[in-house]
């Protein structure tokens, strides 16, 4: 019963951190930002979701199938992420920048 009620946790806050990631990559105003919104939060909601699934189906083989794909996982996500940023950064685009308003006029904020 205890191993059901983690593996519900586990994978209940792996959609959770997905959808919270989905909801970044959204919002976020630049390539800089949701790369780091997708990399980051997707490999938390992959890693909680296939522990969940360790809860579920025991420790067996798959279990540790399992593990091993959170483990590459968590070593391959930040190196894409990386490799995406550089590949930004060499063909020089630029990262979004909040523009002052202009001086002499007044800003309602």
């Amino acid at each position: 019963m205890i191993w059901y009620v983690l593996g519900v946790a586990f994978l209940a806050s792996g959609v959770v951190f997905a959808l919270i990631g989905s909801i970044g990559v959204i919002r976020m105003p630049d390539f800089y930002s949701r790369t780091h919104a997708a990399s980051k939060l997707d490999t938390l909601a992959l890693g909680l979701s296939m522990i969940g699934m360790v809860f579920f189906n025991g420790a067996d083989l798959n279990g540790v199938k399992l593990l091993l794909i959170v483990v590459f996982v968590a070593l391959a996500n930040p190196a894409a992420a990386n490799a995406l940023g550089r590949a930004a950064v060499r063909a020089r685009l630029e990262p979004w920048v909040r523009r002052r308003p202009a001086s002499g006029t007044e800003d309602a904020a």
